[in-house]
């Protein structure tokens, strides 16, 4: 099936290899969509109102709700002559309108005690009206055919195992190519929050392949070191789009990691209550599920100790940029309170951070603390979406191919 593509040449063209990632993290999402639409705002500033974060990146990568962004920036529009279907000041208003509707609150005295019930019973939300407005949205479009390269991190509950939908993978096993709307719910199928998911599709021999999905979250949250393993291992394999690169060559790579926001609350638990929980204590406190958000932080942790540390040792700090707020408490940090405050509160929570000075996190204290007083986070976007332009600039200079051939590619 021919694939529309966006006018994005292959690496080898320029000088970098471009990658923006999303973390996973429920209604936090829209702290994310408030960075992006910043940044495609400035994209738009140097190249023109169509410009769309498609047209940058080679790979766009996100678990969880960060795997709902991904398949919104990347899925083609017929309509609009094969353009993302939402451009990133559309994410939000998404949020706004469909995540009450997908995680609806029960605002009566005896909330707490039925909510504690319909987890010891089954998932605390039906996840049909997310299936619904999923599939809606994204229609029959498959992996193969995003607009740029994407990787979307799943788990497969009966296997045991991470499962990664990649557009790279789904080239040499055909099985992979999943509707985007089956590997959206996937991924996004927190445990105690919403159902796990089931599907089936076609390998190479049309023979069926099971998947019985989970949330991505619960093997990597922060999904930025699945995709460089992608890029890495297209390398090592001489796909001719990353000539003349050599494997983790980070010196080439530009990285975007978009965090949903950290629970780290001092006063949120601590071990002298941990030390009583049973399973159900692990399961609910506070309006949370600690055991998840003990798996999920330390997954999104470990990931930017790693990458930061490499990045660090490479003298190539500036190339990986790490947006993150670490000091949400209460009601905001939760993934699933989709009050009409909550959700505005988030966004402010975004448009703050963007005011905030960059930071790094101390691998000493697991902090994010300033890198530049003088540089924030803002500033650090305005910042990429100058190297993006120049470097999509720079490649199609370079390249042999006119735009047009690259429109419908295989």
């Amino acid at each position: 099936m021919a694939s529309p593509r966006t006018p994005l040449q292959a690496p080898t063209y320029g000088n970098l290899v471009t990658i923006l990632s999303i973390d996973g993290g429920g209604i936090r999402g829209l702290i994310p969509g408030t960075i992006l639409a910043f940044l495609e705002s400035e994209l738009q500033k140097l190249d023109g109102e169509e410009a769309r974060l498609a047209d940058y990146f080679d790979v766009i990568t996100g678990t969880s709700t960060g795997g709902l962004v991904t398949a919104m920036l990347t899925t083609p529009n017929p309509e609009q002559g094969n353009r993302p279907l939402f451009a990133a000041k559309d994410i939000n208003d998404f949020y706004l309108e469909h995540c009450p509707k997908i995680f609806p609150q029960n605002g009566t005295p005896f909330a707490p005690a039925a909510n504690v019930v319909k987890s010891l019973m089954g998932p605390k939300y039906d996840g049909k009206y997310l299936h619904k407005i999923v599939k809606e949205k994204l229609g029959e479009t498959r992996l193969n055919q995003t607009l740029t390269n994407v990787v979307i991190p799943t788990f497969d509950i009966k296997q045991l195992q991470p499962k990664i939908f990649s557009s790279y993978e789904v080239k040499n096993d055909h099985s992979k190519n999943a509707l985007l709307s089956d590997i959206c719910i996937g991924t996004s199928a927190a445990p105690t929050y919403l159902p796990a998911h089931h599907f089936k599709t076609k390998d190479s021999n049309e023979q069926d392949k099971e998947f019985h999905l989970i949330d991505g979250g619960v093997a990597a949250n922060n999904p930025t070191l699945v995709a460089l393993n992608e890029v890495t291992k297209e390398i090592t394999r001489g796909n001719p789009d990353f000539f003349p690169l050599k494997p983790n060559d980070y010196t080439r790579f530009v990285v975007l990691s978009l965090g949903t926001g950290s629970q780290k609350c001092e006063e949120k638990y601590h071990a002298h209550l941990a030390a009583q929980w049973g399973l159900l204590g692990w399961l609910t406190c506070d309006h949370s599920t600690p055991l998840m958000d003990v798996f999920m932080q330390a997954s999104s942790d470990m990931v930017d100790f790693h990458i930061a540390t490499v990045f660090k040792a490479l003298q190539s700090e500036d190339s990986y940029i790490r947006i993150q707020d670490d000091t949400l408490c209460g009601t905001v940090s939760s993934v699933d309170i989709a009050t009409k405050e909550n959700l505005q509160n988030l966004v402010k929570v975004g448009e703050e951070l963007l005011k905030k000075p960059i930071s790094r996190v101390n691998l000493e204290n697991g902090k994010f603390e300033p890198a530049n007083h003088h540089c924030t986070n803002e500033r650090a976007l305005i910042r990429l979406a100058q190297v993006l332009s120049k470097e999509k600039r720079l490649r199609d200079m370079r390249s042999p191919h006119p735009k047009k051939e690259l429109m419908m590619i295989k």
